[in-house]
């Protein structure tokens, strides 16, 4: 049965979201070695991942395929997205990561009401069992964001560690500085 192009374009754009954030939370992870945060970023990398795979035969007689195309561009915007990575700090990239998953959530439940709308219950039962499941690996990210926030000078630190991470880093903190110096002038000058 062929899908309609909402459910088609969707499980298209879920396939190239779940790769690409697969691939930024599992270049993350190592950075906050050894702490909730890891464990949280690489639990919902392996839950993406099982999703992405569990995914594929359903589509697949939708005669919907996704491995070269739509998870291959994901896995490539994964890479740019981790370069990006170098120059935020730890609470930052883990915040974004914390999102990336989120959009999931949004587009899995967007998509099960699509699909049982088109008769599609496979890939609407596919969908009510992973929005939940999504939602704890969220939860976790959540908590991992709060407990990272309890220790503010670990917060602020960049993510990147290396010589070129501290780099970049420094970069975007005087970019920073420079903005906030600029609005206080402003600021100043108004009445």
């Amino acid at each position: 049965m062929a899908l309609h192009p909402a459910e088609g374009r969707g499980y298209r754009e879920l396939y190239f979201a779940g790769r690409a954030t697969v691939r930024q939370l599992r270049s993350i992870s190592p950075a906050y070695g050894g702490s909730s945060a890891e464990t949280a970023l690489a639990d919902a990398a392996a839950a993406v991942t099982e999703m992405i795979t569990e995914l594929r035969p359903i589509t697949a007689r939708h005669d919907l395929y996704s491995q070269f195309a739509a998870e291959g561009a994901g896995a490539g915007a994964g890479i740019v997205r981790s370069g990006r990575d170098r120059f935020l700090e730890r609470n930052q990239a883990l915040r974004l990561a914390t999102d990336d998953v989120g959009h999931l959530i949004g587009l899995v439940s967007y998509l099960g009401v699509v699909s049982e709308t088109g008769g599609n219950q496979d890939l609407a039962e596919f969908c009510d069992k992973w929005e939940p499941r999504l939602r704890g690996q969220l939860e976790s990210l959540r908590k991992a964001t709060a407990e990272l926030a309890a220790d503010p000078d670990l917060a602020v630190q960049p993510l990147d560690g290396s010589l070129l991470g501290r780099a970049a880093h420094g970069i975007g903190w005087v970019a920073g500085t420079i903005g906030e110096w600029t609005d206080r002038q402003v600021a100043r000058r108004r009445p």
